[in-house]
């Protein structure tokens, strides 16, 4: 009888479950959780789903995979809760999406979800995203609870060329379109991560307009789909997350690009871009962020978190609008207007009597102080973007990159704390050039 006892085979145990509408609607997650699994894994409906997380058993589960389609969009928030309540028993999620817009499926990362992978299955994904979600449990259940790094410890994790300095933060704003922000920030990015062999800076260049932002365009860098994941969930970014997310360019900067598709400007809000420059600053020593010409709702977390914010306008009516428009929208939320540095961008070569006197009425009547005007480079620029280099590589005499240049050997001197350079007060302070 033993003997008999000995060969019967025992229940393998369920270690996780689909969370689906229908697991026939998705045949190729059944083959790739029978490859994956065996078979240790069941499925519920939603209607399940609630029940049987609700129990003690449910805790012995590893994950579970939310499978929905187009057909689920009225149910989201149910399954939303679902996802909810398996986070708050300890179980990690895996979102399986087919057909969901962007919006929809931002807000189901929102919601909980450990990982997402897009069905039809890519070959092998729902392997990996499985031994990531495994990797991290046991990640967790190891490592201590670990303290916040220090300034010193996020000095060594960027180049560690500043003596313990604070990371920096730029950020460029233009105030019209057209304004030729982009190109600014790329080519001040740019020279600040050439400004010096003895004390260089690790730069990031980070293209936050989701929707027609250019900077992969003028560096000649393709756009990477893993933009979008990393923007649906930059609660569970880390640092690997984050570096995976960026592309070097000439191996002396790291670029954030913006993502493949167009993509709405609430898709991310105030905590995730909190989040991703928090990440920046840990890894780099200056942090230079490309923003939509739109106010948006994480406008105001770029700014707090900027020590410069630069405005680039023209000397141009329209832009002489906006600028009033936007000092009236920052003082009506008390938000500080000290920071922002007004660029008057593509100013005439000649700057005679005539041009001088446009430029003081124009500062007068807006009662800003243009504290930098940015020559007109001419063809030359147009010509580098389209080819995809900075002015420095394409055009180095280039009036607009000269001014450009001695920008950012004032900002180097500030970031690195130099004390013997005159172009700044004796504190740490951006605030006064100009």
């Amino acid at each position: 009888m033993s003997s008999n006892l000995a060969l019967t085979p025992e229940p393998a145990a369920i270690v996780a479950c689909t969370v689906s509408r229908d697991v026939q609607e998705f045949d190729l997650l059944i083959e790739d959780m029978e490859s994956a699994l065996g078979e240790s894994w069941g499925d519920l409906t939603f209607e399940e789903a609630h029940a049987f997380l609700e129990q003690p058993e449910a805790q012995e589960m590893e994950f579970i995979a939310v499978a929905v389609d187009a057909e689920d969009e009225g149910d989201l928030v149910e399954v939303g809760t679902i996802i909810r309540t398996a986070k708050a028993a300890g179980i990690r999620v895996i979102l399986i999406a087919d057909g969901l817009s962007p919006t929809l499926l931002h807000a189901l990362l929102r919601d909980g979800a450990d990982d997402f992978v897009p069905y039809p299955l890519p070959e092998s994904a729902l392997a990996d995203a499985i031994a990531r979600v495994r990797a991290s449990t046991e990640a967790a259940i190891a490592a201590p609870p670990q303290a916040e790094p220090t300034g010193s410890a996020r000095t060594q994790r960027g180049s560690g060329g500043r003596s313990g300095a604070e990371p920096v933060l730029f950020a460029v704003h233009g105030i019209a379109g057209g304004c030729g922000s982009t190109t600014f920030a790329t080519n001040l990015a740019w020279e600040l991560a050439n400004i010096s062999s003895d004390q260089p800076l690790d730069v990031c260049l980070i293209d936050l307009d989701l929707q027609f932002g250019t900077v992969a365009t003028y560096l000649d860098l393709p756009r990477r789909g893993l933009i979008y994941e990393i923007l649906a969930d930059t609660q569970s970014m880390d640092e690997q997350a984050f570096r995976q997310s960026l592309l070097p360019f000439n191996e002396k900067m790291q670029v954030f690009t913006a993502p493949t598709d167009i993509l709405p400007l609430d898709l991310i809000g105030p905590e995730d871009v909190e989040a991703l420059i928090r990440l920046a600053k840990e890894c780099f020593d200056v942090v230079v962020v490309d923003m939509p010409s739109t106010l948006v709702s994480w406008t105001e977390t770029v700014l707090q978190e900027s020590d410069i914010y630069f405005a680039n306008v023209e000397l141009e009516l329209r832009s002489a609008q906006n600028v009033l428009r936007m000092i009236k929208a920052l003082r009506s939320e008390h938000l500080p207007l000290e920071k922002i540095k007004w660029v008057l961008n593509r100013t005439p070569k000649k700057t005679d009597s005539t041009t001088k006197g446009r430029i003081k009425r124009l500062s007068e009547s807006l009662g800003v102080e243009f504290g930098y005007m940015i020559p007109d480079g001419g063809q030359q620029v147009t010509d580098t973007n389209d080819h995809g280099v900075p002015l420095m590589e394409g055009a180095p005499k280039n009036p607009m990159r000269k001014e450009i240049h001695a920008m950012a050997e004032v900002l180097h001197a500030a970031a690195m704390g130099d004390a013997d350079n005159q172009a700044k007060p004796k504190k740490r302070s951006f605030f006064g050039f100009g």
